[in-house]
């Protein structure tokens, strides 16, 4: 069965992650993904682990071609030009103006190729005042607010994964699907625009509206807060978290889990709000209450109760659930060099067209003969 995406051809000029995981996930959805890379060293990425594979590579790479080109000089850069030719969608995340100088631009590739779609990712937007500086993933969480909302400002600490990186990348594969969509009915490409700041910036419309409702600027813990989210450590020392979010039949089982009925009915906690004013003593009380016993125990009784509740698992936890297992994500995929190699599985099922791994990420250059040959040109 073929892939959503299947006789979609991609050309990546991207490196890192935002552009590369635009590319893996529409690569995943059987588009025909080309890689061009710099000839000497390919993707920076590439040298973020052991030679022969690089994990952090591979992880946003997979299912790709990979054509080494000069695009410094003539030649490489109309085979780039050629290459655009025939593709269906174009993704970039270089500086402002970096593929103009280097004859790569929309301008120039949409004359040739109206039907291309033309994606380019920037740090903060591709014009405006910022539009020239330098970004990276910590400075998109950070100046789009969302590290403010998970971090304590007092004492701010960066997030264990590039949160802005893979949101840009899931962002800008909307777009493409949205301009390939466009283009069935109107029959020309577009220019498809997003950033670290923009793209970030969207995922937080729910506190955005709130702050323009009542002006309070939130926090880490107003989210919390608001939806009586909770976590706490077992006796044994292993986190979890409790949701009651808004239906009163959560409340109630947990006051009846943690064998304080009484609470139920006591004006302090009698409805969400008055729960919201008490939010850090009824933290407390409940906290003191979890740590008598395991966290595997508490579960126990919270999930018999219905109440939403879950382990904070650490990786290895993660991959040994056996709902986790039951959805297959992890996938093992052959590798010349290595055997084989564990990747994330895809995010979304599709009943008639299956995302799929289908290889390794490729060596630099490794399809250079392959992918020219039908150009007839020289790499």
């Amino acid at each position: 069965m073929t892939g959503a995406l299947d006789g979609i051809k991609i050309l990546e000029i991207a490196n890192y992650v935002s552009g590369p995981f635009a590319g893996v996930l529409l690569s995943d959805l059987g588009a025909d993904v080309i890689k061009i890379e710099e000839p000497k060293h390919g993707d920076p990425f590439r040298g973020w682990g052991p030679a022969e594979y690089s994990a952090t590579f591979g992880s946003v790479n997979r299912n790709k071609k990979s054509v080494a080109l000069d695009l410094k000089s003539k030649e490489g850069v109309e085979t780039a030009l050629r290459l655009a030719d025939e593709a269906d969608v174009l993704i970039e995340n270089f500086r402002v103006g970096t593929l103009d100088r280097l004859g790569l631009g929309y301008d120039v590739l949409s004359k040739r190729n109206p039907r291309l779609i033309y994606c380019s990712i920037t740090a903060f937007g591709a014009t405006g005042p910022y539009a020239g500086r330098a970004g990276y993933d910590t400075v998109g969480q950070a100046m789009s607010g969302l590290l403010g909302l998970l971090t304590d400002f007092d004492n701010p600490k960066p997030m264990g994964i590039s949160l802005s990186d893979h949101l840009t990348g899931m962002v800008a594969c909307y777009g493409i699907l949205g301009a390939l969509m466009a283009r069935e009915r109107s029959g020309r490409g577009q220019r498809v625009e997003t950033s670290l700041l923009q793209a970030t910036m969207s995922l937080m419309g729910e506190n955005a509206a709130r702050y323009f409702e009542n002006h309070e600027v939130p926090a880490r813990a107003t989210r919390a807060r608001s939806a009586q989210v909770f976590g706490f450590v077992g006796s044994d020392g292993k986190p979890f978290v409790v949701h009651l979010s808004s239906p009163p039949k959560f409340w109630q089982g947990l006051a009846r889990v943690v064998g304080h009925p009484e609470w139920i009915e006591e004006e302090r906690f009698i409805n969400k709000d008055a729960r919201r004013k008490v939010y850090p003593e009824l933290s407390k009380l409940l906290a003191d209450v979890f740590r008598t016993d395991t966290r595997e125990n508490w579960l126990k009784k919270l999930l018999a109760a219905d109440v939403p509740s879950g382990p904070i698992y650490n990786f290895e936890e993660v991959y040994a659930d056996p709902q986790v297992q039951h959805l297959k994500m992890r996938v093992d995929v052959p590798h010349p060099l290595v055997g084989s190699v564990g990747l994330m599985g895809s995010g979304v099922s599709l009943s008639d067209t299956p995302p799929s791994i289908r290889s390794a990420a490729p060596a630099l250059g490794a399809d250079n003969d392959a992918v020219l040959a039908s150009l007839k040109v020289k790499s």
